[in-house]
């Protein structure tokens, strides 16, 4: 008999028969208001009538087309979708499944257009599991612990953590962009550094959203040392943080994005997005991939795109996310020593008295709230972030919904 995995760990207790829009439904019976969202993946919700009619129409008539062996016209149609969305610069895309696949490309994009070897991340980020994409990432251990040795020319510099430093976030980015200068003149020459490669707001770190004035540090820094800036959009794209893209509320040019998780509302597609001259300098034969740019998937990509348009849930997603954030403020507690987030992104970090992280209490109260009939995520180095991470289509009642549960928890503990 075979089994899952034993280190697989589950973070709820709930076994799925279906999900609707906001909600999932147990084997048991019970009704589940999801604000996982299958870790930010579901933005249209579960099972969208459009998203579902989409991809039924297209297994009738073509599953599987590798794309290096033939074209489909779901391909074809996603990449002209796609110009309606993304910053007009951003001309050319490349498609591939995952998360750390799009990081993987970008980076091997970046070496190759720029010859340089080297790559700056930032304090906290997250990038994905495979070893380049799991050499970039800071936001834990548990990522990149026990199968050393690792991708080397990555550096790790300061992302403006304010509260975690207990600064001013003026405080707290002057620190960051002095320390990136630092950075470039003791471990890696701007002539030999490829990129810079951050997450608009860190995830997996804590939900911490970053500035203006920080990313646009970065962009002048890029520009004078011939820098790559990429962002990783995989989490904050798609209307999540109440814009198309997250870097988008910074006022800063990105060079390449990465896209992935609500592109699909569920299924595996990703990809990177870059000027088409900058594109052009990758090496023939460095993009490719068996299920890159799957049909179906492709076919649930355009659909999510309309509805996302078409229900205008980029804007849905900023109105709620200011109430959420309000409310998760308000229902704060003194166990929670910050509440954060941006759009559709919200944590509330566990503390203890004297300001010590609270794995403890933030693990009870993210259980708590599965046995009330809230599903939550943790995130955060030690695990002791709440994150509340709706679909887009969440609406004022469901958000009221969901902070009155999590008040009972908060009452409970």
């Amino acid at each position: 008999m075979t089994a899952l995995s034993p280190v697989l760990r589950q973070a709820t207790p709930v076994t799925v028969d279906h999900g609707e829009g906001c909600y999932l439904y147990g084997t048991d019976g019970r009704r589940y208001l999801d604000f996982t969202a299958g870790i930010g993946v579901t933005s249209t919700g579960h099972c969208h009538p459009r998203v579902v009619e989409a991809a039924r129409e297209q297994i009738g008539s073509l599953i599987h087309g590798q794309y290096t062996t033939v074209m489909h016209r779901p391909l074809l149609r996603l990449t002209e979708r796609l110009a309606d969305v993304l910053p007009a610069h951003l001309d050319s895309v490349f498609f591939a499944n995952s998360g750390s696949e799009a990081v993987e490309a970008a980076l091997r994009l970046a070496r190759q257009a720029t010859g340089r070897p080297n790559v700056v991340v930032f304090h906290g980020g997250f990038h994905g599991r495979t070893v380049a994409a799991a050499t970039m990432t800071t936001s834990g251990t548990r990522f990149s612990a026990g199968f050393s040795p690792l991708m080397g020319g990555v550096h790790v510099a300061p992302f403006p953590t304010a509260y975690r430093y207990g600064w001013s976030e003026e405080e707290a980015t002057d620190f960051a962009l002095r320390e990136l200068d630092y950075i470039l003149a003791t471990l890696t020459a701007p002539a030999e550094t490829a990129a810079f490669v951050v997450e608009p707001v860190l995830g997996e770190g804590g939900y911490i959203p970053g500035n203006t004035r920080f990313f646009q540090g970065l962009r002048e820094r890029a520009d004078r040392h011939g820098i790559l800036l990429i962002f990783d959009e995989i989490q904050t794209g798609f209307g999540r943080t109440g814009k198309f893209f997250g870097h988008q509320h910074f006022d800063v040019r990105a060079d390449v994005i990465t896209i992935a998780k609500g592109l699909a509302s569920g299924f595996p597609l990703s990809g990177i997005a870059a000027p088409q001259e900058l594109m052009a300098q990758a090496w023939p034969g460095s993009q490719g991939g068996t299920y890159g740019g799957n049909a179906v998937a492709c076919a649930a990509a355009v659909a999510t795109i309309d509805v996302i348009e078409s229900e205008g849930l980029v804007d849905n997603a900023a109105a709620r996310g200011t109430q959420l954030l309000a409310g998760a403020r308000t229902a704060a507690t003194k166990a929670i020593g910050d509440v954060r987030g941006l759009g559709l992104l919200v944590g509330s970090e566990f503390t203890t008295a004297t300001g010590e992280p609270d794995t403890a209490t933030a693990a009870a109260a993210q259980q708590l709230a599965a046995q009330r009939g809230l599903l939550l995520l943790t995130c955060g180095a030690y695990s002791n972030v709440v994150r509340m991470i709706p679909p887009l289509i969440v609406t004022a009642e469901q958000v009221d919904e969901a902070l009155a549960l999590w008040n009972g928890v908060l009452d409970e503990l």
